[in-house]
């Protein structure tokens, strides 16, 4: 099974080189691993989830005279399986309703509300309200999506391609720094607030210092690359963005998709439903209003962007990508291989530290959602009784909920992702739209990026020490 899942982690990592998309390669994987765990590795769940089989079998009568094997694949057809796509759908769900939510708002320009009001054409200046736009934007919205946003408003005012270059890569570190202080920023921190091991306050609060260093080192070091001011009239209008609406009813429509975003992790403290809950009350309003809009305005179908067509832009595969990766996840998790790990891992590193630090390292060459997912499966959620029987109660203590193990778990897969260009979705969709190639990345940013990477995790480090 570890073998099945690494060779499906090689062909994710070089799905540019091999042509196949990552979420076909993930649901082969996913699919393939809980194959083989049902048929080859079934009598793992009585010591992977002892208690849980036991009550399992207490209550299935007809199961007691069956022999034990099959006695385990029963618990993991009706038990196991079943509780891990309630867990995997609480973040698809969120996810779905999230992107419909962003792509709504995109597709009426709703961004452009705020990029458009830039009026600098010094080039350093640009830069570094570029950083900050975006830095606080992919903090609300996913990094994805800020990303093309950002590099859709520089292809405006920048007509120099080689100085685009310059401002595409502080996108992607911005929006990598960005997306980590915010428990809706980033698909890893949405998959670890959602899992109960973050919560919203002190991930901002204590990322918040670390994940902007690791913007501003990078900022202010590439600032030295421009010089000079933008040739007068370069900015071009949008053409793409819907006339349809007034440019107050695209204010209310993006006011609505941001407080819908924002406004989760409230919903979540104040109900205690899972926050896709939240998402989706959110995305329905704005599919009420928008009707409520187009309804009244006389003019041709193929011009109004309905969410029914919305749903269309969505991104699918990237939600089939996370429910293989999640699903792979698991099953490697009821076999105890994740367990094993970690214990290795305790027992040979032994500092919450170093293990992230090289989690984020591998997140610059490889998906950071697998890797968290197996790095969540590796550790459980610490509890007083897990605590007080340890043999380090100090490092198990990382371990609670808002621990530093999981808030710096955070900021090392969101951050480390910016060190080379493909090591997160912003760097791929930026060297996709602007073809920055690999090797002028590599010689002109990783040593930035890195240098913002490590001074942002030494800052967590001194925080989470001394205060």
């Amino acid at each position: 099974m570890v073998l099945v899942f690494i060779i499906g982690y090689i062909f994710i990592a070089l799905e540019h080189r091999v042509r196949i998309d990552k979420a076909a390669i993930a649901l082969l994987t996913g699919g393939a691993l809980w194959v083989l765990y049902i048929l080859i590795s079934p009598l793992s769940v009585q010591t992977v989830f002892p208690d849980s089989f036991r009550e399992f079998i207490s209550n299935q009568s007809s199961l007691s005279l069956l022999p034990l094997i099959e006695q385990c694949r029963g618990y993991i057809v009706d038990v196991h399986i079943i509780e891990s796509l309630g867990e995997i759908s609480e973040t698809l769900f969120f996810l779905m309703g999230a992107m419909t939510i962003v792509e709504l708002v995109d597709v009426h320009g709703g961004f452009y509300i705020i990029t458009d009001r830039i009026s600098t054409n010094n080039k350093r200046v640009l830069l570094i309200l570029i950083a900050f736009i975006t830095f606080i934007m992919s903090a609300i919205l996913d990094n994805l999506t800020t990303s093309i946003v950002m590099i859709m408003m520089v292809r405006k005012l920048v007509p120099n391609y080689k100085e685009r270059w310059v401002y595409g890569s502080i996108i992607i570190i911005a929006a990598n720094s960005g997306g980590a202080w915010s428990p809706i920023g980033d698909v890893t921190t949405i998959m670890l607030w959602i899992k109960g091991k973050i919560t919203t306050a002190p991930v901002i609060t204590k990322l918040f210092i670390p994940s902007l260093i690791s913007m501003l080192i990078p900022t202010i070091l590439a600032s030295r690359m421009l010089k000079g001011e933008l040739p007068e009239g370069a900015k071009k209008a949008a053409g793409h963005i819907s006339t349809i609406l007034s440019e107050k009813e695209r204010f209310i429509l993006s006011a609505m998709g941001v407080l819908a975003l924002v406004l989760v992790p409230v919903f979540k403290f104040v109900t205690q439903l899972p926050p896709f809950v939240g998402v989706l009350i959110g995305l329905s309003l704005l599919w009420i209003y928008t009707e409520i809009i187009y309804s009244r305005k006389k003019t041709s179908e193929t011009l109004k962007h309905r969410v029914t067509r919305v749903l269309k832009r969505v991104d699918t595969a990237t939600i089939l990508f996370f429910l293989g990766i999640l699903l792979a996840v698991n099953a490697l998790q009821g076999t105890g291989i994740l367990n094993t790990m970690g214990e290795f891992l305790e027992e040979r590193v032994h500092n919450i530290y170093l293990i992230n630090i090289a989690i984020g390292f591998l997140s610059a060459i490889v998906d950071n959602v697998p890797l968290v997912a197996v790095a969540m499966g590796m550790y459980p959620l610490a509890d007083a009784s897990m605590i007080s029987t340890a043999a380090d109660p100090l490092f198990m203590q990382t371990f609670v909920q808002d621990g530093s193990f999981w808030l710096f778990l955070a900021y090392c897969a969101g951050v480390g992702g910016s060190i080379l260009i493909i090591g997160s979705a912003a760097g791929v969709v930026i060297m996709g739209i602007e073809k920055i190639s690999f090797g002028w990345y590599l010689k002109n940013f990783s040593i930035l990026a890195l240098a913002g990477y490590l001074a942002g995790a030494g800052a967590f480090v001194l925080i989470d020490i001394y205060l």
